[in-house]
């Protein structure tokens, strides 16, 4: 659909080929992976169920799929072949949810279900959009409701989700208070469930939001939450956080699921968390997020605006800016200096960003220890710093939340939670 907000009907597209990258045809759609979420939000797409010319079926990750229209479906990546098993909390469309029948209150007699759509509502992510109803009018022998073709209604999810969902009200309600907290705040809510019911929630809540808590979460927590999720989704969570913290959590992880993990997730992003891995974990270059903002030398003070304009952007990431020479990816071409985001505000929009580089900022090396970083920080009172390597390369850039996860002590996150807590039920 190539970024449409249109819904698709899967009974359209069913039966319609899936190819790979090079052209060729890998099988036929046969079914979508769906899971619930809340009563509020519409399950998530989680794959399709793709059936190989030897009617075996197996599983392609929604991430996977590059574009649907009338007439194929296009995959990327590699196809595991593994046979499809169903988990015990998906659903199949088709087989579960087709001809299920529902109640529709403003009307008379019983509906059933016998079309369902699917929207994609960023690269990568869809979720169940709306249901085709037909209206049943009397039962067969075999209990199967006749429907008569002209009566046909067209209805959002959440018009009949009550009917088809299975979450307990306790969870919902929770689930809804979370949609407007920080981080934190979801971070304590979670650390104070139980096992259990940490994960549950955990399986409800979209990628970006769980990623953002896992950040706030004690290690031990993060470690147990991720291997409660599936590897599909558990790699779609650990491409949303910061890279940094990512790495910190894959080198918590066994040998085998840490490999299992980078495999699922995107090439680009698995490669910026192998390379933080290369690193020991208490140097710059372990602790550094490898996505600075980089600008070429004839960037203008209004283009690198522009950029620290970006609402992912963390405040302490805003605070400089880096110019280097091409690539501007990291590892970049040779790193040429800082520019400190209060400088630009003082600058006309004209002015190029090589002019007004700070001359006298070093930048730290890949290998540099955790006391040599701190007292880097205190010296020049940064709160972002470049990380170079032995080439003059930028590969990253240590900020001082960075810094400051690994001074303090290794337990501090589960302190300032309980302290939370505690300071909630005193109010």
């Amino acid at each position: 659909m190539n970024g449409s907000t249109s819904s698709v009907f899967i009974s359209r597209i069913r039966g319609l080929p899936i190819l790979d990258d090079a052209g060729d045809t890998i099988g036929k759609l046969r079914d979508v992976v769906i899971s619930e979420r809340t009563l509020s939000r519409p399950p998530r797409v989680k794959g399709l169920v793709v059936e190989l010319f030897a009617r075996h079926r197996i599983f392609i990750p929604i991430a996977r799929v590059r574009n649907v229209d009338a007439v194929q479906i296009v995959t990327t990546g590699v196809v595991n072949t593994r046979r499809f098993a169903r988990r015990e909390s998906e659903t199949l469309v088709v087989e579960d949810l087709f001809d299920q029948q529902v109640s529709q209150p403003s009307t008379n007699g019983p509906w059933v279900i016998f079309d369902v759509a699917m929207r994609q509502i960023r690269t990568s992510d869809w979720e169940i959009s709306e249901v085709a109803l037909r209206e049943a009018t009397r039962t067969g022998r075999f209990g199967r409701p006749f429907t008569r073709r002209g009566q046909v209604m067209i209805v959002e999810w959440s018009d009949i989700a009550a009917m088809l969902g299975s979450y307990g009200q306790a969870i919902e309600q929770l689930l809804a208070e979370m949609e407007d907290m920080k981080p934190a705040d979801v971070a304590r809510e979670l650390h104070d469930l139980t096992p259990a019911r940490r994960s549950e929630v955990a399986s409800a809540l979209d990628d970006q939001k769980l990623a953002d808590a896992l950040e706030e979460l004690p290690e031990d927590e993060q470690v147990q939450l991720i291997q409660a999720l599936d590897v599909e989704r558990a790699a779609s969570v650990l491409e949303e956080m910061d890279a940094d913290d990512a790495a910190d959590l894959i080198n918590e992880l066994p040998d085998e699921m840490a490999e299992r993990l980078l495999g699922e997730m995107e090439p680009e992003d698995a490669d910026d968390l192998r390379r933080l891995l290369t690193y020991e974990e208490f140097t710059a270059g372990g602790m550094m997020t490898p996505e600075p903002v980089i600008v070429p030398p004839d960037a203008t003070v209004a283009d690198a605006l522009a950029l620290v304009r970006q609402e992912e952007l963390s405040p302490a990431l805003a605070a400089m800016i880096f110019v280097c020479r091409p690539p501007l990816e990291t590892p970049t071409g040779r790193f040429l200096g800082g520019v400190h985001f209060q400088r630009l505000l003082r600058e006309p929009p004209s002015t190029l960003v090589s002019a007004v580089v700070d001359s006298e900022l070093e930048p730290l090396t890949d290998r540099a220890d955790l006391h040599d970083v701190s007292r880097y920080f205190a010296t020049y009172n940064l709160v972002n710093a470049p990380v170079v390597d032995k080439e003059n390369r930028l590969i990253g850039a240590v900020t001082v939340d960075d810094v400051l996860d690994h001074v303090l002590p290794a337990d501090w996150r589960g302190d300032q939670l309980d302290a939370m807590s505690d300071a909630e039920e005193v109010d």
